[in-house]
């Protein structure tokens, strides 16, 4: 008997008992589906980390700095952070201080008390995108300029929420208070969230950094964003940042001080998001991996209950010329077969559920999340679907082995006796 015809021998015996194989493969269908979805969804969730990296741009470096924190006023300033910077124009693609000016404007009569209020530079902005170093678009006017923060202008860029409240939709060449100090309004940034409200992400006002620097009464500056010339040259730029860094911040003994600063890129924060969504979804796929055991053992049951029933037929196959190869070849094709197509089966019920799950609450998901411009796609991969086979019809063979070899070793004659 050929594999072909064994194979036809294990549809026939399927089709038998059709309810016996379908709670046969239960287990399976189970199992497979659980690790399909698992895997999609955990797809999903790293495409939209990827989207929003893309969208604010992975080549970011964060360099916070607290200073000596020794009673001296020794820390760096933006002026050494500039010249940094600009000696390795290879490296370094622009840097923007980031200053927290506090809380509250007045526009006219009218406060807006937790309207917060932030000083960057021009290198905010990135002209060949359209959009900020934070992914913010402008839907009106201009960014702030190189003129602007040299100059110390008081210009400044909003929200939309500021926008509507406090202008009514007309807000560029309007002016408004910060400090007592009027501030004409020379930029519109596009709404982020799907609903706008006081402090929100949406209401918030951008001026040149140290106009925000004498708003708030600080002397230093505590966060610096700085733009890599490429994703390749990421680390490359983070670790001589981090010399440089090291070289300021020292004690009289010329040791390292690390207490005083912290340097962290957007490839950090991606590389670890990813391995942590990595071990989650390993944890999450052993554990639907116990539905695939629970499944093989089914299946090695019913594969012995079915060599015991048909003692007689292995018998007189045997007594016909059959080898022990050929009984043991035609158990383990019927055991992966009864495998295979479980797996088939959850395949399909992984992906249909996938989907949906990725249509109904993908929408609700970025939503909740802001993100604009982000999708929620859980749809299987490839790999996923071919792997998950691949599993399926391994535990079928591996688990009808046993029941396989105890038919192939059979006594013919004991067989033909078997009532």
């Amino acid at each position: 008997m050929n594999v072909t015809q064994s194979f036809r021998l294990a549809i026939k015996s399927l089709r038998t008992s059709k309810m016996r194989a379908f709670l046969t493969m239960l287990g399976i269908i189970i199992g497979v589906a659980a690790v399909i979805i698992i895997i999609s969804l955990g797809n999903g969730l790293t495409g939209m980390v990827e989207q929003q990296v893309e969208k604010v741009g992975v080549n970011q470096i964060y360099a916070y700095t607290w200073g000596m924190g020794d009673g001296t006023t020794k820390n760096v300033t933006p002026e050494e952070m500039y010249a940094f910077i600009d000696a390795h124009p290879d490296l370094f693609d622009g840097i923007t201080p980031w200053v927290s000016g506090g809380q509250g404007i007045r526009c006219g009569s009218e406060e807006y008390e937790k309207t917060g209020i932030y000083g960057v530079s021009e290198a905010m902005y990135r002209p060949e995108t359209g959009t900020t170093l934070d992914g913010d678009t402008l839907a009106r006017g201009r960014y702030l300029q190189y003129v602007d923060v040299v100059n110390r202008q008081n210009v400044c860029v909003i929200g939309a929420y500021l926008e509507q409240e406090a202008f009514r939709g007309d807000a560029l060449g309007r002016t408004l208070s910060l400090g007592g100090i009027p501030y004409t309004v020379v930029g519109v940034l596009k709404q982020n969230s799907e609903t706008m409200s006081e402090g929100g992400g949406d209401d918030r006002v951008y001026i040149p950094y140290e106009n925000a620097m004498q708003l708030s009464g600080s002397r230093f500056v505590s966060l610096y964003q700085i733009t890599a010339a490429s994703r390749d040259t990421v680390m490359e730029a983070q670790a001589l940042l981090l010399d440089f860094l090291q070289t300021f911040y020292q004690d009289e003994a010329g040791e390292h001080i690390y207490d005083y600063y912290y340097v962290q890129s957007m490839l950090d924060q991606v590389n670890q998001i990813n391995a942590m969504m990595g071990i989650a979804m390993m944890v999450l796929i052993a554990i639907a991996a116990i539905s695939l055991l629970v499944g093989g053992i089914g299946i090695m049951n019913i594969m012995l209950v079915s060599v015991t029933e048909r003692t007689r037929e292995i018998g007189i196959r045997k007594s016909l010329g059959a080898k022990r190869k050929d009984i043991r070849r035609q158990f383990i094709i019927e055991a992966g077969t009864t495998s295979a197509l479980g797996g088939f089966a959850g395949i399909l019920l992984g992906c249909l559920v996938a989907m949906g799950i990725g249509s109904l609450f993908g929408g609700m998901l970025v939503q909740s999340l802001g993100a604009s411009g982000i999708t929620f796609n859980a749809t299987p991969t490839l790999g996923a679907v071919l792997v998950s086979f691949g599993v399926s019809v391994g535990i079928g063979v591996l688990f009808g082995y046993l029941p396989a070899n105890k038919a192939a070793k059979l006594n013919p004659i004991d067989a033909l006796r078997y009532e």
